[in-house]
């Protein structure tokens, strides 16, 4: 198996790490049951002014790991139904992360299943909830990210405004969603 990735890949800005995680695979070993997915769309959250983001009420109870090293997995429930699952980015202070929007997984039966298109979704399947909030994955046994053995080119990355943060008046029109073009797992066009 690739080694997973360092502390300096997530301690980069929050943009470039959101870019640079599509190809990638996001692992949780269960016991001996290992379930591996193609990160393929992303969307990222950048600083204190971004008002689509967490960090933009300073920070709180909720939101304490975006404050975090890069690395630390962030994880939130919305709508009291859906776990949304985040890694932090910048350096220690400097709020920053980035939702894992997609994944395919790498199993056919799953992939017939398409459980990994969409945040809520591939946190149910891949059993991705509060517990692992804080979590630093640049050190777990059981959640982490390793490189995917090929490069993703940028012909092959679709980048768009964000889903679902109209709220946030400008900021909502950020170009800040990225996935695999032409990739079937894809939560929206």
């Amino acid at each position: 198996m690739e080694k997973k990735l360092g502390r300096s890949f997530f301690d980069q800005p929050t943009l470039t790490v959101a870019q640079k995680l599509l190809g990638k695979y996001l692992v949780h070993q269960i016991g001996k049951k290992k379930l591996i997915a193609q990160i393929i769309e992303t969307e990222a959250y950048v600083g204190f002014d971004d008002k689509a983001s967490h960090a933009s009420f300073g920070k709180t109870k909720r939101c304490w790991p975006m404050y975090e090293q890069g690395g630390i997995a962030y994880i939130y429930l919305i709508y009291g139904v859906y776990w949304m699952f985040n890694i932090v980015t910048e350096k220690k202070g400097i709020p920053g992360a980035v939702l894992i929007r997609a994944v395919e997984p790498q199993r056919e039966i799953e992939k017939l299943k398409r459980i990994g298109s969409g945040p809520g979704k591939l946190c149910r399947w891949l059993k991705i909830d509060n517990r692992f909030n804080g979590e630093d994955l640049t050190k777990s046994k059981k959640l982490f990210v390793i490189n995917g053995g090929k490069k993703v080119k940028a012909s092959q990355v679709v980048r768009t405004k964000r889903i679902g943060v109209d709220y946030a008046g400008q900021w909502a029109e950020k170009p800040w969603r990225f996935y695999l073009k032409n990739n079937p797992f894809v939560s929206r066009k």
